[in-house]
């Protein structure tokens, strides 16, 4: 996977926007202004996911590459390695499921205008 083919997934969901809020290597996808995914525009080695607690656990214990969140709440947010053998596909389940994760936080009224755009 690229980050060309990576930044056009993120970017195909509903309501979503890039943003480099940290400074100009760190991309940031959020969805009604919350982030969902993070990654080095330089390096392209990893991105940081929001994932269900209980099962950022078993997929740390699983794949190598998924560690606990980089610079993130760690109950909460993993770093998966785009060469740490996690399959690009399963990669793609997991931005499916953090931006799922995200939308479902967000104000019944927020997420209605989401998903009717």
């Amino acid at each position: 996977m690229d980050i060309e083919f990576f930044r056009d997934y993120c970017l195909s969901k509903k309501g979503v926007v890039e943003d480099t809020p940290f400074d100009e290597n760190t991309l940031c996808f959020k969805v009604g202004g919350k982030i969902f995914a993070i990654i080095d525009i330089e390096l392209f080695e990893s991105v940081n996911l929001k994932c269900d607690p209980e099962w950022a656990s078993e997929l740390r214990e699983q794949y190598s590459g998924i560690e606990p969140g980089y610079h993130m709440n760690k109950k909460h947010w993993n770093t998966v390695s785009f060469n740490g053998g996690v399959p690009d596909s399963f990669v793609l389940e997991l931005v499916d499921h953090s931006y799922d994760l995200i939308l479902e936080s967000l104000p019944k009224k927020v997420k209605d205008l989401i998903l009717k755009s």
